[in-house]
C-alpha cells in the first residue's frame, strides 16, 4: 500500500542494488529498530532456505474475507484497515512475504492458491509461479502469485502458464474492481512468468538486507 506521508526532509542512503533510483529513507527504519513484539512476523520469521523460490507466507486476508487486514508494521499485529467497499471478496489467501521491503515500504505482497481458507496470522511455505505488475492509484504494487508447497492439489504447479485462463481472469478482475467503490484506480497490467516473480523477491530481499546493514552502521 502507498504510504503518503512528506518524505521531503528524510535523510536517504543510497541502496546497493540493481535499480539505482531506490534509496533507503530514514523513516523506514523505524520499523527495523523501534520494534515492540516479542516476534515480529516481518523481521523475526525467517523467509525460508529455498527463496527466493520457495518461501514463508504470513496470511493476513483469508480465502473468501470481505475484511482488509494489514500488518502494523510498528507492533507486528494484524490489524482491520478496512472491510471492502464491494461486495467480492479476495479469491485466495492474501499476505507478505517476510525479510522483504519493496519501494513503497512494505514487504512484498503475495496472494496464494490453495484448496482452504487459512487463518489471519498463520504462516505457510509458497511457490513462487508468477508476478502480476499492478499500479494502484498511480504508484507500483505489484503481486506475486503464488501456490501453497504442501497443498497437494497445487503444489505441482511451476509457472503462471499452467494456471486455467478463467482463475487468472478471476485474479484479475478481483484486483481491477475492489477498490472501484473507493473511487481508486487500480489497473493490472498483465501476469508475468515464474522468473519474473523470483526476481522481483529476490530484489525485495536484497533491499531489506541493505536497510538492516544501514541500520547497524549507523
Amino acid at each position: 500500500m502507498a504510504d503518503n506521508n512528506n518524505e521531503g526532509s528524510a535523510k536517504s542512503y543510497a541502496s546497493p542494488l540493481r535499480n539505482p533510483n531506490v534509496t533507503l529513507n530514514e523513516r523506514n527504519f523505524a520499523a527495523f529498530t523501534h520494534r515492540s513484539a516479542a516476534a515480529h512476523p516481518w523481521h523475526d520469521l525467517e523467509i525460508g532456505p529455498e527463496a527466493p523460490a520457495v518461501f514463508n507466507c504470513v496470511v493476513e486476508i483469508s480465502k473468501g474475507g470481505k475484511v482488509k487486514y494489514e500488518l502494523d508494521k510498528n507492533s507486528g499485529l494484524i490489524k482491520v484497515d478496512r472491510v471492502l467497499y464491494s461486495s467480492i471478496v479476495y479469491p485466495h489467501n492474501y499476505g507478505f512475504i517476510p525479510r522483504t521491503i519493496c519501494e513503497d515500504s512494505d514487504p512484498i505482497d503475495v496472494l496464494v492458491l490453495m484448496q482452504e481458507p487459512v487463518l489471519t496470522g498463520s504462516f505457510l511455505r509458497a511457490r513462487a509461479i508468477g508476478l502480476m505488475p499492478m499500479i494502484d492509484q498511480g504508484e507500483k504494487d505489484d503481486k506475486i502469485i503464488a501456490v501453497c508447497a504442501d497443498d497437494p492439489e497445487f503444489r505441482h504447479y511451476r509457472d503462471i502458464k499452467e494456471l486455467p485462463p478463467h482463475r487468472l481472469a478471476e485474479i484479475r478482475r478481483f484486483f481491477e474492481d475492489y477498490k472501484k467503490n473507493e473511487n481508486k484506480k487500480v489497473a493490472v497490467e498483465g501476469f508475468l512468468p515464474a522468473q519474473a516473480a523470483i526476481d522481483a523477491i529476490k530484489d525485495s530481499m536484497d533491499l531489506y538486507a541493505a536497510y538492516i546493514k544501514a541500520g547497524l552502521q549507523r
